[in-house]
């Protein structure tokens, strides 16, 4: 097996897991939350904290300049790299949320008329 082979295959599996991904929340963001409990609708607003805070910690890795040594390995690094800050942003609004997440749930609760 060539490393075409493996990176393409790589890039199967990295796109399906990223879609699902990107579903999952979307599924979130569409649910009705007028009928939820308080720890449901505070679990999805979390999630979109992380979310936000993912693709804020992206765009930051984008603006570094790539090295050229670094294009032959870049699918596997990307792959392992997306993954750390998916958990940094995660771990982020677990243990020192911004505040988004609880100022979406109040928003939340007084649209819905949850209070």
């Amino acid at each position: 097996m060539d490393i075409s082979n493996i990176t393409s295959t790589y890039n199967d599996i990295y796109t399906s897991a990223s879609n699902q991904s990107t579903s999952k929340l979307e599924g979130q963001l569409n649910k009705d939350y007028s009928k939820v409990n308080d720890d449901e609708l505070m679990d999805a607003c979390k999630q979109f904290e992380a979310y936000f805070l993912e693709q804020m910690f992206k765009e930051m890795m984008n603006t570094i300049p790539k090295s050229e040594e670094s294009d032959s390995t870049s699918n596997l690094v990307d792959y392992f790299k997306d993954e750390m800050v998916q958990e940094i942003a995660a771990d982020s609004t677990e243990h020192n949320s911004l505040g988004l997440a609880q100022m979406l749930y109040d928003q939340m609760k007084r649209n819905y008329g949850l209070e």
